[in-house]
């Protein structure tokens, strides 16, 4: 959501349709031997001792402008609603990525805490509604694409937080780290992880009807921006066609409201009398929000923002081992090519598969015997990653907490609710990473 992209144009020089489709292809899938990863953390900035409360607008920003001038590795940048993201610089091994953006998080926690704010990981805002923090053009025009088809696109921008995992996209050749079988690997697992790590059950302070409502807003939005191409053939090109037949959220100008076309596609504006440039397909690029975008590498936006100061360590940790390493990519891919014939022809997010992990999570009986087998996999690969002692305990209790028993972070909060108020006094783990669950 954070992608940037000069607002700014430069002397035109129009891409032919041909041009746009080699120019994708050349660029969306960088092989080689998976060497970096990275990860990008969403959070909700609130009120440090009443974490329902979100942060008023003029705190928010003075305390933006005040973490802009901290010496961080990570980009931070801020989400439409006031969400605030740190994305890793590329990372050598495992323990890298982590001990950078902890170190980050900590340097940001503390500036924050003076000033009587805190971060929360949810996939969904559990009690606030909607409500834009930045005003730009961009989000403008967004905003008005997205209410042509509904609600969800608000709550989207402003109302979720996610963690984002990217991974190499893979060697040329074929076998587990091929990019071909990372790339349908990808999308078959991608419905585990939103099952295992699904944290957002609650909306405005009731229950959604759903283990992960961030995720259920993705199937709702208009399937030519968050859908995921067909996977048949070869990735590069599916995924060129489906950039060029995407359609054009907006067209960039100056500092005025940005036009807003209705049923024009990126291949339809080439066409025209006024066709777009370079710059116009980079940023139309930034527009389309599939599960799993390539970007060079793999961006894997399927996964809810955790819970407690460290929740985001374990789906990186789980969602490296899984595609890293060889032998747990070729387990992983064993485990869920079952799993494909549910999901059928529809793309991911929209299909059966996708839409039962959002709703049901880990209590359906399929995905948890799927998670259960892959996060053992990824316990046997991580200290072949080089992981510490205290990444393989947090896993290890995750998946002793959570998926050997067919949970998810979900059912905390939805337990939370059943039996009392989910607002809290900051107090349990749902907000400081300590268990209350026996």
């Amino acid at each position: 959501m954070s992608d940037s992209v000069s607002d700014c144009t430069e002397p035109r020089s129009a891409v032919t349709e041909a041009e746009v489709e080699a120019l994708v292809r050349g660029i969306c899938f960088k092989t080689g031997p998976p060497r970096t990863l990275g990860v990008e953390v969403e959070w909700f900035v609130h009120e440090l001792r009443s974490p329902w409360l979100p942060a008023p607008p003029e705190r928010l920003r003075a305390v933006y402008t005040a973490l802009r001038t901290l010496p961080l590795r990570s980009a931070l940048t801020v989400e439409p609603g006031g969400q605030l993201e740190l994305s890793s610089a590329p990372a050598a091994s495992l323990m890298e990525c982590i001990g950078s953006v902890s170190a980050d998080l900590d340097t940001v926690r503390a500036l924050l805490a003076e000033a009587d704010l805190a971060l929360s990981g949810y996939g969904h805002d559990p009690w606030n509604p909607p409500r834009r923090f930045l005003r730009e053009p961009r989000y403008d025009a967004m905003e008005c694409y997205l209410d042509r088809t509904g609600p969800e696109g608000r709550s989207m921008m402003c109302s979720s937080a996610s963690v984002q995992v990217c991974l190499d996209a893979g060697y040329e050749e074929p076998g587990p780290l091929g990019h071909g079988r990372r790339w349908w690997l990808a999308h078959q697992l991608g419905a585990v992880l939103v099952a295992a790590f699904a944290n957002s059950p609650l909306s405005r302070g009731r229950p959604t009807g759903w283990r992960s409502t961030r995720q259920s807003l993705w199937a709702a939005m208009d399937p030519g921006r968050s859908g995921a191409p067909p996977l048949v053939g070869d990735p590069r090109a599916a995924w060129a066609r489906h950039v060029v037949d995407a359609p054009v959220m907006c067209v960039r100008g100056g500092p005025g409201p940005w036009p807003v076309p209705d049923g024009l596609t990126f291949r339809d504006w080439t066409r025209s009398s006024d066709p777009p440039d370079r710059s116009d397909l980079d940023y139309h690029l930034t527009t389309l929000f599939p599960p799993i975008r390539p970007r060079g590498h793999l961006e894997l936006r399927m996964i809810d923002a955790q819970p407690g100061d460290d929740g985001w360590i374990v789906p990186l940790a789980v969602t490296t081992a899984l595609f890293d390493d060889p032998e747990a990519a070729e387990t992983a891919y064993r485990i869920v090519k079952p799993l494909a014939e549910r999901a059928g022809s529809q793309p991911a997010p929209c299909n059966a598969l996708w839409v039962t992990a959002a709703r049901e999570g880990p209590a359906d009986p399929e995905l948890r015997e799927a998670a259960v087998a892959c996060f053992a996999a990824a316990a046997d690969a991580l200290p072949r990653l080089g992981a510490t002692d205290d990444v393989q305990e947090a896993v290890a209790e995750f998946t002793d907490r959570y998926v050997a028993r067919g949970r998810c972070p979900a059912d905390d909060l939805l337990l939370r609710f059943d039996g009392n108020d989910t607002r809290s006094d900051g107090d349990d783990t749902l907000f400081h990473g300590k268990d209350t669950h026996s």
